[in-house]
């Protein structure tokens, strides 16, 4: 069984997101295992910084699509990213350091992403939906 399970719950309906979302889970699930399976720092270390700059990537991106849509909370929005951010970044450089806190890494990841999804993230769908069923190409979403 996975450290981290993707529920029906944590879906925003938006098909790139979603699929982004999942792309974390699956670094955080990595992490994890590699952390409990005792790989060597060097092995660990390569995931925690893929999980690290695939979920920046991902902030980028969701940032710049609130941008594009004209989304009222994309201030506030970017503040919980950039937080979160140094707070990641700044648990990637004690493990740098020598520090054990990968599986701690882990854990935040996990618990945050599970939070923000649920509750920031989803308070952007409908807008978001709305804006691609108006602006989209057909066939780019889902209906």
């Amino acid at each position: 069984m996975a450290y981290f399970e993707w529920s029906r719950d944590l879906d925003t309906g938006i098909p790139v997101i979603d699929k982004q979302h999942k792309r974390i889970v699956e670094y955080i699930n990595r992490l994890h295992k590699a952390v409990e399976d005792g790989h060597e720092r060097e092995g660990v270390q390569e995931v925690l910084d893929q999980v690290v700059d695939y979920t920046l990537t991902h902030f980028a991106f969701e940032e710049e699509m609130l941008e594009i849509i004209g989304y009222p909370e994309t201030r506030q929005h970017q503040e919980l990213h950039r937080d979160f951010s140094l707070r990641i970044q700044g648990l990637q450089g004690s493990f740098s350091n020598g520090q054990d806190i990968a599986g701690e890494l882990a854990e935040a990841l996990r618990g945050w992403l599970l939070n923000h999804i649920r509750e920031d993230d989803h308070a952007y769908g409908p807008l978001v939906r709305d804006w691609l069923r108006a602006n989209a190409p057909e066939g780019m979403i889902q209906r």
